[in-house]
């Protein structure tokens, strides 16, 4: 069964093909400034990679296009677009429906449902779904959401202390986001360390991150909340605020709440700290230059990260591994370093020469450490056609 798995943005289509027989990849590509007069159109499949520009109006048509790559004479891995069973897509929000699910009237009304509380991600899906069952109707879709990971945490873990009417009638709660990413951790990690109740805490570092604690395979405890605005701060994004600051910005700013927020989604976070960059190679370059605003943003993200942490310990009694994954987590040794430093106490005893040397999935704690510290490269994408496969079967 070939599953072709989709990451969207408002101008980009991101893909990757798999073979679920082995689980193979069998190419990947990327369509970039969707809706634009040209737009360039990549794929890689072996040792073959083919760039070239064209005009791609919606997402649809880089559908098509991506599908001409794959089904290429001389290079492509299908004979024909039709051996492609579905498309998959790591939706982010469906409030009310948490899940997999074949994409249809009442999944895309779900989500538009959430389109405020995940205005960067929704809406883009939605539009693209919609497009792609007009121009593939026999093609199925499957919406694998990312807030589905996270349902076994404890209701203790993910309710506000809010009026009730609100957490039931609008689905106000903490839902928390990266499920695929900490779904691979959850599994990736368990082989690693041969234990099945492992205790273990996932950190996705990256343009867009969180921590996830993880006791048997399961979540039961993760930073983001109602929306991946919340938790650790992002790269621009504003992450955990005081809603009751809100009406003092308005106030001496003369802007709109809805400015305000868009402010706070798009200048906060790594951003809005530094004064310079949402890039943490630009800020440890800045910072090692001496320029305080840049350090102050490492110091805040790599803190914020540290008071999770702790907490998760707590929770799950002791943690037997942590994990970094994602841009950041997986390419940066400073931020390891900071994160993991002076915690001997804990049992968590970092080897500083193998943090610095690590390039791909491996270890860096030290003889002494009782909490076992790796780097797992993460891939969200083969979890996404796991999903959608079984959601094929399912239906069989």
């Amino acid at each position: 069964m070939l599953i072709l798995v989709a990451n969207l943005g408002s101008t980009s289509f991101k893909y990757r093909l798999f073979d679920m027989t082995d689980e193979r990849c069998l190419a990947r590509g990327a369509v970039d400034r969707i809706g634009e007069s040209e737009s360039s159109c990549s794929v890689e499949i072996g040792d073959w990679t083919e760039e070239r520009t064209m005009t791609v109006p919606d997402h649809g048509v880089a559908v098509a296009a991506c599908l001409e790559q794959l089904t290429d004479a001389e290079h492509g891995v299908l004979k024909d677009a039709s051996e492609v069973a579905a498309i998959g897509f790591k939706a982010v929000h469906g409030g009310r429906i948490s899940g997999v699910f074949q994409v249809n009237d009442d999944v895309l009304d779900a989500m538009a449902e959430m389109n405020a509380a995940a205005p960067a991600h929704n809406p883009p899906y939605i539009a693209a779904m919609k497009t792609l069952r007009e121009r593939f109707p026999d093609l199925p879709l499957v919406a694998a959401f990312e807030t589905d990971f996270h349902q076994t945490i404890p209701a203790s873990r993910k309710e506000y202390a809010i009026p009730r009417e609100w957490a039931d009638g609008l689905h106000i709660r903490k839902w928390g986001f990266h499920g695929a990413s900490h779904r691979f951790i959850a599994t990736r990690s368990a082989e690693l360390l041969g234990l099945e109740d492992a205790r273990v805490i996932s950190c996705h570092l990256g343009g867009s991150s969180s921590v996830t604690a993880i006791q048997s395979g399961k979540s039961v405890l993760t930073t983001m909340g109602m929306t991946p605005q919340t938790g650790l701060p992002q790269n621009n994004r504003v992450g955990d605020f005081d809603p009751f600051a809100l009406p003092l910005i308005m106030n001496e700013t003369g802007m709109t709440l809805e400015e305000v927020l868009a402010e706070l989604a798009s200048r906060g976070g790594l951003l809005g700290l530094s004064g310079k960059s949402a890039d943490c190679r630009d800020l440890e370059e800045a910072a090692a230059e001496g320029d305080e605003g840049s350090q102050l943003a490492l110091d805040v993200y790599v803190q914020e990260i540290r008071r999770h942490l702790g907490g998760m310990i707590v929770a799950m009694g002791g943690v037997d591994a942590i994990v970094f994954t994602g841009g950041i987590g997986e390419k940066g040794a400073d931020i390891r370093e900071g994160v993991c430093r002076g915690l001997q106490e804990l049992g968590i005893a970092i080897d500083d020469k193998a943090n610095q040397s690590l390039r791909d999935e491996g270890t860096f704690h030290s003889d002494d450490s009782r909490t076992q510290l790796w780097v797992i490269p993460t891939n969200e994408e083969l979890i996404v056609a796991r999903q959608t496969t079984a959601v094929l079967n399912q239906k069989a």
